[in-house]
């Protein structure tokens, strides 16, 4: 098994099937935490070994709260991989992060129930920080890309994370929305946190689908399909381009961050 690929994409149908890369082939990798989402699909883009991996499946047959988190990032560290790049679907909280447009989560707030979310077992106690949850070179290249390509994003965003598969009750958009976040979605979380317990760069980039159900207008998966569908192809020319855009080399702190983690 090859053990050299440098970056990771959490993606859909649309992303990881469209030709992006040579000398493409699907792998099963085995973990100690079960099966990952999917086969992974290797080969090399513009001279960089890249995997792709449906963090629902290639089929969408694994809603959110079953899709096995520690499972895919283990798969993704055993690859040698030291970048994750995570596009995810998401709804919006605020009049101005319109459906359509792009948002990057710096933070997030965990309302998941039921999620394995960490790697600490009996005799290993893991307490990691996350006040900054996601990698910083990952998303300065990022910003520069899709400003560069003249497309709207939001920065700095507050991402709530919930259990799902349900949308929300309009209580419960409410007051979400009341706690100043910004975006709403349910796959953020623990797949971060888990990265960074891996010592990976992680970032996401996330399309706005719809307005949560505080906007007094119920949301529906065919809604959401829609809007995705429609960005599909902004979204892998960001990742064609983000893929170049990317260091080489890290000079952020993730590949520390077990130093002061750990008894």
């Amino acid at each position: 098994m090859e053990k050299d690929i440098e970056i990771g994409i959490f993606g859909g149908t649309g992303i990881y099937d469209s030709g992006l890369l040579e000398k493409s082939l699907e792998i099963d990798v085995s973990t100690p935490y079960g099966k990952p989402s999917d086969t992974i699909t290797v080969g090399i883009f513009d001279g960089r070994k890249i995997a792709f991996l449906p963090r629902h499946g290639k089929k969408h047959s694994i809603p959110p709260h079953m899709i096995n988190y520690r499972a895919n990032i283990w798969a993704f560290k055993e690859l040698g991989i030291t970048r994750i790049i995570a596009p995810s679907a998401v709804g919006s909280l605020k009049e101005q992060i319109e459906p359509g447009h792009f948002a990057l989560p710096t933070q997030f707030l965990d309302f998941t129930k039921s999620r394995e979310s960490s790697f600490s077992s009996n005799g290993r106690v893991i307490h990691i920080s996350v006040a900054e949850p996601f990698c910083l070179e990952i998303q300065s290249s990022i910003l520069d890309v899709v400003k560069k390509q003249d497309l709207p994003i939001h920065k700095d965003c507050t991402y709530v994370c919930i259990e799902g598969p349900r949308f929300s009750t309009k209580a419960e958009s409410k007051f979400y929305r009341a706690t100043g976040a910004d975006i709403i979605g349910m796959t953020l979380v623990p797949e971060c946190q888990l990265a960074r317990e891996a010592q990976m760069c992680y970032s996401s980039i996330s399309t706005v689908t719809d307005y949560d159900v505080w906007a007094e207008k119920p949301v529906t998966a065919k809604e959401v399909l829609e809007t995705l569908s429609n960005n599909v192809e902004r979204t892998k020319e960001i990742l064609i381009k983000l893929i170049d855009k990317i260091p080489k080399t890290r000079s952020c702190s993730c590949s520390k961050a077990l130093e002061e983690a750990e008894f």
